[in-house]
């Protein structure tokens, strides 16, 4: 079972890294592979995600799982977004695994948690959960990039704020597309 073995060294790895401990990265595979392997588990949570909720009404279609699956991925892609613009504009350098790795599988377990909180409390505590996410990504950019607290905190706010962003207009988008003509 290396699924829940990835998964429980990511929590543990996670847990270290906010205790401020510097033995967190031996909890994540740091390379091509681990990034791979983030990256599958990604897309199994998404995809489990979608029919999870599709169960209690209609299984959509191909088009509809794909349509969800992506933005459901929303929060992965606007770290990524974010994290390559830090690293172009403020000319710093980090070990992109060191980010990506553990920041795919925070997303992955804010993508099920936010869903969780959203379907059962409503739209309120889902400011929350985003807060949560910013101060996370924070501490990621910290710990995994050694950035000062201003580029830190630039990125967590940035990549928030895109994901906001990107799930607005996305909402925005498809509410007109059903517009009749």
């Amino acid at each position: 079972m290396k699924i829940w073995a990835a998964i429980s060294d990511a929590a543990r790895g996670w847990v270290l890294l906010l205790r401020g401990r510097d033995d967190w990265r031996d909890y994540f595979k740091l390379s091509a592979a681990g990034l791979a392997t983030a990256l599958v588990l990604f897309i199994f949570i998404t995809f489990l995600a979608v029919i999870m909720v599709a169960i209690g009404t209609d299984i959509p279609g191909l088009f509809g799982i794909v349509a969800s699956m992506v933005a459901l991925s929303l929060p992965l892609i606007a770290m990524a977004l974010v994290l390559a613009g830090t690293r172009s504009a403020m000319r710093v350098t980090v070990p992109t695994y060191d980010m990506l790795v553990p920041g795919t599988y925070l997303l992955m377990a804010f993508v099920v948690v936010e869903g969780v909180l959203a379907s059962l409390i409503g739209g309120p505590i889902v400011l929350l959960s985003w807060l949560v996410l910013g101060y996370l990504l924070y501490r990621l950019a910290q710990a995994a990039a050694d950035w000062p607290m201003p580029i830190a905190t630039g990125f967590a706010v940035l990549t928030v704020l895109l994901l906001v962003a990107m799930r607005q207009a996305l909402y925005m988008l498809s509410s007109t597309a059903a517009l009749p003509t």
